[in-house]
C-alpha cells in the first residue's frame, strides 16, 4: 500500500472524519490544525497540575494532564496560546511562560492526531477552573515527589 495513495472520506462529523487508504481505516480531526496541546504545568509549590474529567468513549473519568484543540475558535491559534487558553480554563491558573517542548502522534496507527507538549511555568491562579460550561473538570494539584504515587493509587 503506498502511503501517498489519496484518503477516500468515509464519513464525516463535527469533529471528526473517518477515511481509508488502501485498506486503512482511521480518524482525522476536523478543526484547524489537527494538532491538541498537553499541558506540564507545575505550580510555584512544586506542585503538578492534573485534570480528572469523563470521558465518553471509554465511559470512565480520566486523570489528565490539562489539554484542548488548537485553532478550535481561533483557525490562526498557536500552540502556545492555545496552551495558555487551556489551562487557564481547565484549571484556573495562567502562565507566566509557555515552553513549546515537542509535537508527536497521539495514537499513529489510529489517527492523524498530533499532540505538543507545552511546559507552562510562573503560574499565577486567577480562579478555580472547572471548565467551560460543556465540562466537569477536577483540577488535582499533586506534589511533584508524590504524582507517581497519586496517579498509581488513582488506577
Amino acid at each position: 500500500m503506498s502511503v501517498d495513495a489519496a484518503p477516500e472520506l468515509l464519513w464525516q462529523g463535527k469533529w471528526l472524519r473517518m477515511m481509508r487508504r488502501g485498506s486503512w481505516e482511521f480518524v482525522e480531526r476536523t478543526n484547524a490544525g489537527g494538532i491538541s496541546v498537553i499541558i506540564v504545568a507545575a505550580t510555584p509549590e512544586d506542585k503538578l497540575v492534573f485534570v480528572e474529567q469523563t470521558r465518553v468513549p471509554i465511559q470512565s473519568k480520566t486523570i489528565e494532564m490539562p489539554a484542548g484543540l488548537v485553532g478550535d475558535f481561533d483557525a490562526e491559534e498557536s500552540l502556545e496560546v492555545a496552551a495558555g487558553r487551556e489551562l487557564l480554563e481547565e484549571t484556573g491558573w495562567r502562565a507566566g511562560k509557555l515552553e513549546y517542548l515537542m509535537t508527536g502522534p497521539s495514537s499513529a496507527g489510529m489517527s492523524t492526531e498530533l499532540m505538543a507538549f507545552i511546559r507552562a511555568r510562573e503560574l499565577v491562579r486567577e480562579h478555580a477552573g472547572g471548565g467551560d460550561e460543556s465540562e466537569d473538570i477536577i483540577v488535582h494539584e499533586v506534589d511533584i515527589a508524590q504524582a507517581p504515587g497519586w496517579l498509581a493509587q488513582k488506577m
